[in-house]
C-alpha cells in the first residue's frame, strides 16, 4: 500500500500523560512570538470524521437539544466525538465556519470523509496553518497528549516537527486524577500507574534523533528559564520573555475555555503548584502499590530518592 507524502509543515507537538502540565505547557509556549499552539483535539474517532463533523456544526449552530448539554452525559453519545471535535477546534480559535471550511476542503482533496490517520492529520495540518498564518507566528503547535506513544506514525507524516514530551511525577499524576478529576480520570492507583507507564516508557526509545525532547513539569515549575531555554534551543526558536508571563497575555482557550479542565489552572503565573502532593493525598501503600508497578520509570526520571519500597534490587 502507497505511503502518503508527508507534510512540509513543522509543527511543535506536545505530549503528555493526562494532569501532567501538558495545557500549562501549551500556553507558555504559545506567548511565544513566534509560535501559536493549541491545546488537544482528538481526532482518531469516528470513522466517517469529515460528514460526521459537518453536521455536528450544523447542530450546534441550530442550538439542538441533542449536542447543547454542558456535560458529557447531557450530550447525545451518537454525536459526542463530532461535538467534541467542535468545541476543541474553538478552543484554538476557530469558529463554525471556519471548520466548515477547512473540513470541506479535506474531504475534497482526500476523495473520502476523512477515514485515514493520514487524512485525519492532514484535517489537523489544515487547521494548524490557518492558526498560524492568521497569527503570523512561524510556527503552530498543537496537544498530542497520550497520542505521543504513537510518535514514529506523527513522524512519518511530519518528518520536520518538533516533540516535546513533558512527564510529571506518576504518583502525582494519581493523586491528581483520583482527587481532581474522578468523574473521567483513573479511579484505582493501579490503573494510573500502568496508565502513566504506557505514556513515559516508549516515545524516547522510538523518537527520531534530534526531533524528541522530554521534560519534566516539575523543572518547568521550579527552574522555568532553563527549562524553557532549553525547550526553545529544540525548536529552534529565540530567547522570548513572554514565555515567563504567560498569565498577562491573550490565548485562544482563555477566550473560549467550554469547560477545559486545565484552563483556570493555567491561566496562573509559574509557581511550585501542588508538587509532590501525594505524599498528602495518597495513602503509604497507594504510593507503594504506585512505585512497585512503576518503578522502573519512575527512577530513570529522577522521582525515587529513597530505596525502593518492592524490595528488589
Amino acid at each position: 500500500m502507497p505511503q502518503p507524502d508527508p507534510f512540509s509543515t513543522s509543527p511543535v507537538l506536545l505530549g503528555g500523560e493526562n494532569r501532567s502540565g501538558t495545557t500549562l505547557l501549551s500556553i507558555v509556549l504559545d506567548s511565544h512570538l513566534d509560535l501559536v499552539v493549541g491545546p488537544e483535539i482528538d481526532f482518531l474517532e469516528p470513522p466517517n470524521l469529515g460528514p460526521h463533523i459537518l453536521r455536528a456544526i450544523d447542530l450546534l449552530a441550530a442550538g439542538d437539544s441533542r449536542v447543547t448539554g454542558t456535560t458529557k452525559n447531557a450530550i447525545d453519545p451518537f454525536w459526542y466525538d463530532g461535538v467534541h471535535f467542535v468545541v476543541q477546534c474553538r478552543r484554538f480559535g476557530l469558529d463554525f465556519d471556519d471548520m466548515s471550511e477547512l473540513v470541506s476542503k479535506v474531504v475534497v482533496e482526500a476523495g473520502n470523509d476523512i477515514v485515514s490517520f493520514a487524512d485525519r492529520c492532514r484535517l489537523i495540518n489544515e487547521i494548524g496553518e490557518l492558526r498560524r498564518a492568521r497569527s503570523g507566528a512561524r510556527r503552530w503547535g498543537l496537544k498530542l497528549q497520550r497520542k505521543i506513544t504513537k510518535i514514529d506514525d506523527f513522524v512519518r507524516l511530519w518528518p520536520r516537527a518538533h516533540f516535546v514530551h513533558i512527564v510529571r511525577d506518576g504518583r502525582d499524576v494519581a493523586a491528581s486524577h483520583l482527587k481532581t478529576v474522578p468523574d473521567w480520570g483513573y479511579r484505582t492507583v493501579a490503573d494510573a500507574a500502568h496508565g502513566w507507564l504506557d505514556v513515559v516508557s516508549q516515545p524516547h526509545r522510538i523518537a527520531p534523533p534530534g526531533r524528541y525532547l522530554e521534560v519534566r513539569y516539575e523543572d518547568l515549575i521550579t527552574s522555568p528559564r532553563p527549562t524553557l531555554t532549553r525547550i526553545l534551543a529544540h525548536l529552534g526558536l529565540p530567547w522570548d520573555e513572554a514565555v515567563l508571563r504567560h498569565a498577562e497575555y491573550d490565548h485562544a482557550l482563555f477566550e473560549q475555555p467550554h469547560g477545559h479542565p486545565a484552563a483556570e489552572a493555567a491561566g496562573k503565573p509559574l509557581h511550585q503548584g501542588r508538587i509532590g502532593r501525594h505524599v498528602q493525598d495518597l495513602t503509604r501503600t497507594q504510593i507503594a502499590e504506585f512505585e512497585q508497578i512503576a518503578e522502573s520509570e519512575l527512577a530513570r526520571l529522577e522521582y525515587l530518592s529513597v530505596p525502593s519500597l518492592s524490595g528488589d534490587a
